[in-house]
């Protein structure tokens, strides 16, 4: 199955990529300055094209190009230094574990406000 000239394989991983910046947007976005927040938002979150981008802040494709790969780079590099990304997973992922083995509905109802509140 191909959406566009992707196949559903190629698909999902671009969405799991997609998923990944989103979340290191959440955890670190706060440290990029205000110009390399609004490009970001507009590249990941609202889906705006390189060209459309450019055309809204008045810079070249290249320049957004090249900032959101700037923007990658350090929102890696904070995720490398400090691992709170892979820190919420994991907490993220044991309260899905004791909620997948208790029949307990409080236990359940709790671990679910839990991870809600992440």
């Amino acid at each position: 199955m191909k959406a566009g000239n992707l196949t559903a394989k190629e698909a999902v991983i671009r969405l799991e990529k997609l998923e990944y910046k989103g979340m290191l947007y959440d955890f670190y976005g706060e440290l990029l300055t205000q110009h390399q927040k609004n490009i970001y938002e507009d590249a990941i979150f609202n889906d705006l094209s390189l060209s459309e981008i450019a055309d809204k802040q008045g810079i070249s494709r290249q320049g957004v190009y090249d900032l959101l790969k700037r923007c990658d780079k350090l929102l890696a590099d904070y995720e490398k230094k400090l691992h709170l990304v892979e820190k919420f997973s994991k907490i993220k992922q044991s309260i899905q574990q004791i909620n997948g083995l208790t029949d307990d509905e409080q236990i359940k109802r709790l671990s679910n406000e839990i991870i809600e509140e992440l």
